[in-house]
């Protein structure tokens, strides 16, 4: 038996590692709900989840007022009777970011236990398909940068070794993007992969206009996030008018908001984050519903945990380089290359420094 004796909840505030913006909003505050589970056979399960600045109140107020409570006496184990019955006593606020975000920081605690209990990493626990796995570069594409800047980082990721980055696009004119993306082409070769993402900023017309420049001039992996994410038919015609795959996720917050865009076609990279998916049982679901789909899982920030999430699965293709967790942990992800190695140990894999933990709680 691994029955729950206590939970703790608390608020971290995180700093950001570097300045980061794209097309809607700055990345200023990284707002950290923190979960302690603990349970009778003497373990301690940690999850967490985020917010960019904003909500992170109403996420702790949800997971200490509506979850927490519930949890004492139960078994740990049973990772889906929990998911289900919290997610069941939330309905007001489901499906959406709150629920969520919320679900996550309990899901990745339970995960954390689970595999601690099996004495195996989570890259096991999930699924074990292989540990190493591909990695492409954010943190030098990001929006506030001139060209000069993203030269500097895309040469410096090109001189590691790395064969894929993503520019953020959106500036006010289609010209400011171009010379932003040229810049970096130039520098980084034919041989690099380019993504690029407008975190749903666009038009469908607007959308459609620009990616068609965007590939003609310089090549374009993906397009990201290219309108408002409920905007399902608008993703579908853009898709249906362009080869440049289209990529979704981020900002979806349930497996059955991705079975829409697979079945319509409108999604040919998943991008599915296991915060705002609600953890990684529904993670995992949409990445096996992508797999069914024949469509490769590049999932959105969080490389701390999407290491072992990617690593687990098959058609995981690429974890998203922005670290988070650097002021945090004792260690940090390993990198050789553009290759990151999942964790061999038993968890979740991520040394947490409690002390610095201690000293970031605000809540």
């Amino acid at each position: 038996m691994s029955r729950i004796t206590d939970v703790s909840v608390r608020m971290l505030d995180i700093p950001v590692e570097v300045p980061r913006s794209d097309a809607i909003q700055a990345f200023t505050s990284q707002e950290t709900p923190f979960v302690e589970i603990r349970t009778d056979d003497g373990l301690t399960g940690r999850g967490y989840t985020y917010t960019i600045g904003t909500g992170g109140s109403a996420v702790m107020a949800l997971l200490r007022d509506v979850f927490a409570p519930q949890l004492p006496g139960q078994d740990a184990r049973r990772i889906e009777a929990i998911w289900s019955a919290l997610h069941g006593s939330t309905r007001a606020t489901t499906t959406g970011a709150l629920t969520s975000l919320a679900l996550a920081a309990v899901d990745t605690a339970l995960w954390d236990l689970k595999a601690q209990r099996q004495n195996e990493p989570l890259w096991i626990a999930a699924g074990g398909y292989r540990r190493q796995v591909p990695m492409y570069d954010t943190e030098s594409g990001w929006l506030h940068l001139d060209a000069d800047d993203l030269i500097t980082g895309a040469q410096a990721m090109r001189d590691k070794g790395w064969s894929a980055l993503k520019v953020k696009v959106g500036k006010p004119t289609m010209a400011e993007d171009l010379e932003r993306l040229r810049a970096v082409r130039e520098v980084v070769g034919d041989d690099v992969d380019i993504m690029i993402d407008a975190n749903q900023a666009f038009t469908g017309a607007e959308a459609l206009r620009r990616i068609t420049a965007f590939d003609a001039a310089v090549g374009i992996a993906w397009f990201e996030e290219p309108l408002p994410a409920d905007d399902v038919l608008g993703h579908v015609e853009l898709a249906r008018r362009t080869s440049v795959p289209i990529a979704v996720g981020e900002t979806l917050y349930s497996p059955a908001q991705f079975r829409t865009y697979l079945n319509s076609n409108a999604a040919a990279i998943v991008q599915v984050d296991v915060a705002r998916v609600g953890g990684i049982t529904p993670w995992l679901k949409v990445a096996h519903l992508a797999e069914v789909s024949n469509v490769d899982v590049c999932p959105h920030f969080l490389m701390e945990l999407h290491v072992s999430l990617v690593a687990a699965i098959p058609n995981g293709r690429y974890v998203e380089h922005i670290p988070q967790l650097t002021t945090l942990t004792r260690t940090h992800v390993e990198i050789e290359g553009d290759r990151a190695s999942a964790p061999r140990t038993p968890g979740l894999g991520i040394d947490w420094d409690l002390d610095r933990v201690e000293e970031l709680t605000i809540a």
